[in-house]
């Protein structure tokens, strides 16, 4: 199986913690990522109101790049972004679905000279873990069990509708799954998949922090130690606007907000600088330091 990496806009910027830990766990994983060359921004979830068919060319130009594997084999174009993993799932299943929609962004394409194939598929990084590579493997590869930590799960609204691609759209578990190979236990709650706001927080502030203070109350009141997500963007919000939260509210709510992939790392023994815990506005007190001549899992 050939993994190629699309980082889109927020792996490279404002996720940059995202893209560290998870190249840093994959390779802990011996999961062999290479990077799209000349990729683009997938247009996210704003370009599609403005032209629908330049949105759909726009992603699939990221697919086209990809190219082809040896002998027809599958490639796997793997996009952490919740916001790209769903552009890009979208623009496959319409072209797919849509014959003039392809042949639309198919006439765009070819004027560059490139060809869109049916032979790349949009995975998600939970995907690969959880079914190409296994907890087995995830759980074997643990250096620090992290037993004793309670973990709420937030997926999102994005990677598992309206395309539930490999996971269930109401009530996902491949990240649980990966969390308690990890030795912690996930809590159960019924927000995994509420909406934290998205870009409310900037355009409609009292609404998007009221979404996001739901999500903060639900995860303590389950006793969550730490708050661990897939989006950028879900990760932002959930994690900056605290104290605002706190100030709007009269309230006195505070947990930690990390990528999974950050608490793989951990547990897998990487140091916290290759983890890019220090990116972090809270620090999880969970995350050792590396004890001092121990070597780092991978290199920073």
């Amino acid at each position: 199986m050939k993994y190629i990496y699309y980082p889109g806009c927020s792996l490279k910027s404002t996720g940059r913690a995202y893209e560290e830990s998870i190249l840093a766990v994959f390779q802990a994983l011996n999961i062999p990522l290479v990077e799209l060359k000349d990729w683009n921004c997938c247009g996210a979830t704003s370009y599609v109101s403005i032209d629908e068919e330049e949105a759909f060319t726009l992603a699939a130009r990221n697919l086209a790049l990809a190219g082809t594997g040896q002998n027809g084999e599958e490639i796997s174009v793997v996009a952490p972004c919740s916001a790209c993993f769903l552009v890009l799932t979208k623009t496959q299943r319409y072209l797919s679905m849509y014959p003039q929609v392809k042949r639309s962004v198919s006439a765009g394409l070819e004027a560059v000279g490139l060809r869109y194939t049916e032979k790349v598929r949009v995975r998600h990084p939970l995907d690969i873990l959880v079914n190409d590579i296994g907890k087995q493997a995830i759980a074997k590869a643990v250096k620090r069990p992290l037993k004793g930590l309670k973990v709420a799960c937030y997926y999102g609204c994005q990677i598992v509708r309206p395309f539930a691609t490999f996971d269930h759209a109401q009530y996902p578990t491949s990240m649980d799954t990966v969390i308690k190979a990890l030795g912690a236990e996930p809590v159960d709650w019924p927000l995994k998949t509420r909406c934290c706001g998205g870009s409310l927080t900037g355009t409609i502030p009292e609404a998007g922090l009221r979404l996001n203070r739901a999500l903060l109350k639900e995860g303590i009141k389950r006793g969550s130690d730490v708050m661990v997500t897939c989006c950028p963007l879900c990760q932002h919000n959930l994690e900056c606007y605290q104290d605002r939260i706190n100030r709007m509210f009269s309230e006195d709510l505070h947990l930690p907000i990390a990528y999974f992939t950050q608490l793989m790392g951990v547990a897998f023994g990487i140091d916290q600088k290759t983890l890019a815990m220090q990116r972090l506005f809270v620090r999880p007190s969970f995350a050792p330091a590396r004890k001092e001549g121990e070597p780092a899992h991978v290199s920073a």
